[in-house]
């Protein structure tokens, strides 16, 4: 290790040889007193060692900075955090704030794995329905089992901080996949529709409807494999549903019947779920308008635009579909995930016949690529949520 006087000395010499003349040929004068204060402030600042979870490079920060607190990345645009540890779990980067609690990627100390972990927001820690809801997230997660639906592992409580460790999926979310590309491809779209609605369906089996399905909630593991999260506003299908203060939820994707204050069935749920299909696709939400108000008016009124005359690419099957289940009439939509199933299966294996017919005879089919580029820009959704 190099010694303080070296240092002193090193430093030193740097300042007097940075202000000396290099073409004056006479001695250089150094003052190593000039440097006291800088070199003992230096040693006196602890530095943490950290991976950057963006650039993967080993980058330094300030070893005073609080846990959880952020800095930037010296090499990326990445914010930075403090590690944490939360019992034999050590919290390294912030990966999604919600309204109810803030989610990190953790590493498990003990199964040697990383996870996600929701820590809840220490505010709601004394709200009595805030409080509620995260035991009901925690309750109706852990009963589902699913390949679709992100896994719970563990539920506590530690120093009085509330707590779910979760499966980490790491490959983004949908919303992310629109932002970077502005539309994606008919075939992953149908594919993330078919697994999304067999989750959906598997916890109507335990009588939960999900009631806020958006493009931010389909995330994706490191397989690709989508996953759906954020159970934080699930009820149970047949408990109904209180509208007499808010309506909660996302509007952009959100159903007439609640807009309505009628009684809430999974068939909102499948109209979120396909209007997050037509996003997907067309690089727009359904109905589009400068104030929330006339959205929400929208989906109370104006009829829906197919998303083949959105973008012409998109087959006319696909298209089908998703205008049938967004049909502001529930009884005029699929009656069952089964049913919704059958028709994304049906409309996705008639776009691949269409592709194979139109390939030469002994050419192979490409495989397609995961999104194809529009000028329609994303919008960002709009959150109006419970907790």
């Amino acid at each position: 290790m190099q010694s303080h006087a070296s240092l002193y000395h090193q430093t030193a010499l740097g300042h007097a040889l940075g202000q000396a003349k290099l073409e004056t040929p006479r001695p250089v004068v150094i003052d190593f007193s000039s440097v006291s204060s800088e070199v003992e402030e230096t040693q006196s600042k602890p530095l943490k060692l950290v991976n950057c979870f963006k650039c993967g490079a080993n980058v330094f920060i300030p070893g005073e900075l609080q846990p959880l607190e952020t800095t930037g990345c010296t090499k990326c645009d990445a914010e930075l955090m403090m590690p944490m540890m939360l019992e034999h779990f050590e919290l390294k980067a912030k990966i999604a704030a919600g309204g109810m609690g803030t989610v990190y990627k953790a590493s498990d100390t003990v199964l040697q794995r990383d996870v996600a972990i929701k820590l809840m927001q220490p505010e709601l820690a004394d709200d009595e329905e805030g409080l509620e809801s995260f035991y009901a997230e925690a309750r109706a997660v852990a009963q589902l089992n699913h390949t679709n639906i992100i896994n719970l592992y563990q539920f506590g409580k530690y120093n009085d901080q509330l707590y779910l460790v979760m499966e980490l999926a790491s490959a983004g979310s949908l919303d992310r996949l629109i932002d970077e590309h502005q539309t994606v491809s008919e075939l992953l779209v149908l594919d993330v529709g078919i697994k999304i609605a067999s989750a959906l369906d598997t916890a109507l089996k335990h009588d939960l409807l999900h009631r806020d399905i958006k493009p931010g909630n389909i995330l994706f593991n490191a397989d690709g494999e989508p996953k759906l999260v954020d159970f934080g506003l699930a009820c149970k299908s047949e408990a109904g549903v209180d509208y007499s203060e808010q309506i909660w939820g996302t509007p952009y994707y959100i159903a007439p019947e609640k807009l309505r204050r009628e009684p809430e069935t999974f068939l909102a749920d499948m109209y979120s779920l396909s209007g997050t299909l037509y996003h997907a696709l067309t690089g727009h939400t359904p109905f589009e308008a400068p104030q929330i108000d006339d959205v929400v008016l929208a989906h109370l009124n104006t009829p829906l635009t197919p998303p083949d005359r959105v973008v012409s690419s998109v087959s006319e099957s696909t298209s089908d579909v998703i205008v049938r289940a967004m049909d502001k009439v529930p009884a005029n939509r699929y009656q069952s995930y089964d049913e919704f199933i059958m028709a994304l299966t049906a409309a996705r294996s008639q776009l691949l016949r269409s592709r194979i017919s139109r390939v030469p005879s002994g050419r192979s089919v490409k495989s397609e690529p995961v999104v194809e580029e529009e000028e329609a820009p994303a919008k960002k959704g709009w959150f109006r949520r419970k907790g």
